[in-house]
């Protein structure tokens, strides 16, 4: 039986280039050091994205629906709040959000300490439709995007996913852009053993 381990991550800003430790040997004029690269705080918005995939993948598990509603509620509760999360938990306060346990309180602050939330529980494959099982084989694709693509655009097959990519359809879904559609046409590709550019 396979077991995947769930990790839900958000970029805000890329990691700077350089290398820690590599000293700059190159002379830099007074006023033009290098300045230190803020990310910043995270949204109430993608955190309520992060909660709400986790609890999308939960239904499609059949798993709890209690587990699956609190999830959804947690979500719906961050949204409401007045200011942002990032700025209360910056306080030490508590988030003012109705029936949410310490589990999840725990994990909302991971995310918006570190950018990532990691979902502990284990992911019977098995369990997940054939479709989505289908587009995880392909690198890149995750649990959360190939449920995205699955429901979004009926895309079941590394065939329909290249197509998608190559009339670019997969760039018009919310969180994709041109990039990581063209990676995710590459290892359709690969996968299908096509040229990346090759006919329909």
């Amino acid at each position: 039986m396979s077991i995947i381990q769930l990790t839900q991550t958000i970029h805000i800003v890329p990691k700077s280039s350089e290398q820690p430790g590599k000293q700059n040997l190159q002379p830099t004029l007074p006023g033009m050091e290098s300045e230190t690269l803020v990310s910043p705080p995270v949204s109430n918005r993608q955190i309520a994205e992060v909660l709400a995939d986790i609890a999308d993948l939960l239904e499609i598990q059949r798993g709890n629906p209690y587990r699956i509603q609190a999830y959804r509620n947690a979500a719906r509760g961050i949204l409401a709040l007045r200011e942002r999360a990032a700025d209360i938990l910056a306080r030490g306060e508590t988030l003012s959000v109705p029936g949410l346990g310490e589990r999840l309180r725990s994990r909302i602050a991971q995310l918006v300490a570190d950018g990532t939330m990691t979902f502990q529980d284990g992911v019977c494959m098995q369990t997940l439709p054939k479709p989505i099982r289908t587009l995880m084989a392909i690198e890149h694709v995750g649990p959360s995007t190939a449920i995205r693509l699955y429901q979004e655009l009926g895309i079941d097959s590394a065939e329909k996913l290249w197509q998608a990519a190559k009339q670019h359809r997969i760039c018009t879904l919310a969180g994709f852009g041109e990039r990581s559609e063209a990676r995710i046409k590459k290892a359709a590709a690969h996968l299908l053993q096509r040229p990346q550019d090759g006919a329909a």
